[in-house]
């Protein structure tokens, strides 16, 4: 999850990335697994200095428990974005919440629906989804994604190369390795 302060911090940060190198070096959409590692570099260049903060839940499916809903891909995905809004409500007052627009009507009216009751407060005030490829905010969070996954990876020399740069922008790398089971670990240090 990318977290801006305020709209004008977005739109920097949109601006930042439309006009940096990364753009002119990578045409479509910025999707981690997709951009080569030249494209990477530029890429988190341009946001080094740019007013965002980053929270993440790291999940390896494979060690996900029993408990969490696996029978299909919606109610996994919404699961984890309802344990990614628990987690973090305190950093949200009146947030404007974009998710990626994945899935079709009735599973986002019914996330958004869930997302409201359960989360509840004031931590949200609109949800919208929005198509990723359009959107270079959530492509900034695909990018963020895909590097703190890749730091995770012991089978890379390069594994913490991006995740390292995105340092000062880390609030918080949630890895619950078996949600469900017992109290969640506290987040890991960054």
């Amino acid at each position: 999850m990318v977290l801006f302060t305020n709209p004008a911090d977005a739109s920097l940060t949109q601006r930042a990335i439309e006009q940096s190198g990364a753009r002119r070096l990578h045409k479509p959409e910025f999707k981690f697994g997709k951009c080569s590692n030249d494209v990477r570099d530029a890429f988190f260049d341009c946001v080094r200095s740019a007013p965002f903060r980053i929270r993440a839940i790291a999940i390896r499916k494979d060690a996900v428990s029993s408990s969490v809903p696996k029978h299909s891909n919606e109610s996994f995905y919404r699961y984890f974005v309802h344990q990614m809004l628990s987690r973090n409500a305190s950093a949200l007052r009146n947030a404007r919440v974009i998710i990626d627009g994945s899935g079709d009507r009735l599973f986002k009216r019914n996330l958004n629906a869930e997302l409201r009751q359960r989360i509840g407060g004031d931590a949200i005030r609109d949800i919208r989804f929005k198509d990723s490829r359009s959107d270079v905010l959530l492509q900034l969070a695909d990018m963020c994604a895909g590097a703190i996954a890749r730091s995770l990876r012991t089978d890379r020399a390069d594994a913490a190369r991006w995740r390292n740069g995105l340092a000062p922008h880390i609030d918080d790398v949630w890895e619950p390795w078996s949600i469900g089971e017992g109290a969640p670990p506290q987040p890991s240090p960054t």
